[in-house]
């Protein structure tokens, strides 16, 4: 990878560090902007110009997502391994750079909750850079800038794609980078001159409703209203009366029910190369049964699916282990052959953006005698009373049992299915 071509906003990028004018640089706005790739060249470029011997510090979501989207990015760029030996110790996280005479450290850390601000105490930092610092919460990111209070110089490196508008760091940074002292850079795809039109269209298609506002508009704003609108508007375009015929194998996600909820029971296929999922088959059962026949239920649904599908795993809600036992047990004792595991169970919102990722892409279908799951599909809407975050609401009223029987079915695959359709967020 090399820089042949750069818009205003990336060289912008480039210059800020060379002088006094700025503590910090801020980019948010759209994803594939090019803004990521250029703020790690441009950091490790500043560091190495400027200090030797030093420790900075490259902060994201975990560890192992900044290595996925730094790390091995800035190993494959050619203007940064021409001039400089990388040398990545991963069991120690430490990515050690050397060049022109000089040698510097930087420390990889993971900012994914509340107590994650330990990891980070008793360091002194020449920099930091935040990958996606809008998902870190704010004491992490805090802790991180005290590290380089005592370092003349010092600088901080944030990006990130929009959130809701009452994010905190919306409010204390990209409202206030005048007082604070930083740049904000906002990007849109077309800041990135390597995009032709043909991939700005079909970035333009990665995602429908709040998260077409924030990633490819790259507005911060509230979710509200119909989550899957697209499918909402246009269910019949989602809808299938016969299953496709490149379905190649099929997980079962299911959800127990309890207080008013109901036992959910998906059955999703996928084709070749998961270029298309399908929903083949569904289980709802609303009123109050005992765990035997719960569990005798579970094994019908099973079989059911089996005998169409090539169906080997299933995913329950792991919060009900003694359930979990149960069917197990029931199972091996039927000789049911299906392997059962406990659900991921990730961020539901993550779960929600995966989904309309498949829908803005066309790659999502419903069988149309999955009536339970449609109706969810159709009727999912933001929680309006949860404005400083994205909640689906879960009030009784609406059937969100299925949906998670759903994404419990799909969700082995999140990350393949996202590479698959292009959905990089950088």
């Amino acid at each position: 990878m090399t820089f042949a071509k750069l818009s205003s906003k990336q060289k912008q990028l480039f210059r800020w560090c060379y002088g006094h004018a700025y503590r910090a640089v801020i980019c948010d706005g759209a994803v594939r902007s090019g803004k990521t790739v250029c703020m790690i060249a441009a950091f490790i470029l500043w560091a190495m110009h400027e200090f030797d011997g030093a420790t900075f510090g490259i902060c994201g979501k975990t560890v192992r997502s900044t290595e996925r989207n730094i790390i091995m990015p800035l190993q494959s760029i050619a203007d940064i391994t021409a001039y400089f030996k990388l040398t990545y110790t991963r069991s120690i996280n430490l990515l050690t750079v050397e060049g022109n005479g000089r040698k510097n450290h930087f420390y990889v850390f993971g900012g994914k909750d509340e107590s994650s601000y330990m990891l980070i105490q008793g360091i002194t930092l020449s920099g930091v850079l935040f990958d996606e610092a809008a998902l870190m919460p704010r004491s992490f990111v805090e802790q991180a800038i005290t590290r380089t209070l005592s370092v003349e110089n010092a600088k901080l490196w944030f990006n990130c794609n929009p959130e809701h508008q009452f994010h905190w760091f919306y409010k204390e940074w990209i409202c206030k980078a005048k007082e604070r002292n930083a740049l904000h850079l906002h990007f849109l795809m077309s800041d990135n001159p390597t995009l032709t039109p043909e991939q700005l269209a079909h970035a333009e298609k990665n995602f429908s409703g709040v998260f077409h506002d924030r990633y490819i508009k790259g507005l911060w704003c509230n979710a509200e209203g119909l989550i899957y609108r697209a499918f909402a508007n246009n269910t019949a375009d989602y809808l299938l009366d016969a299953p496709p015929d490149d379905i190649l194998f099929a997980n079962i996600g299911f959800d127990f029910g309890g207080n008013g909820s109901a036992h959910a029971g998906i059955c999703t296929g996928f084709s070749r190369s998961l270029q298309r999922v399908v929903v083949l088959e569904e289980y709802y059962r609303k009123e109050v049964i005992s765990p035997s026949v719960l569990e005798q239920d579970i094994l019908a649904f099973i079989r059911r699916c089996q005998k169409q599908y090539r169906v080997y795993n299933a995913y329950f809600d792991s919060a009900e282990q003694v359930l979990i036992k149960g069917v197990t047990a029931a199972a091996v004792k039927a000789r049911v052959p299906i392997n059962i595991h406990n659900a991921k169970k990730s961020g539901i919102l993550g779960r929600i953006r995966l989904t309309d990722h498949l829908l803005s892409q066309h790659r999502f279908f419903v069988m149309k005698h999955c009536r339970h799951l449609i109706e969810a599909m159709q009727t999912a809407v933001w929680d309006s009373k949860q404005i400083t975050k994205d909640v689906r609401l879960d009030d009784g009223n609406y059937n969100i049992d299925s949906l998670d029987a759903m994404e419990y079915s799909i969700e082995p695959y999140m990350q393949d299915l996202v590479e698959t359709g292009g959905m990089k967020q950088s």
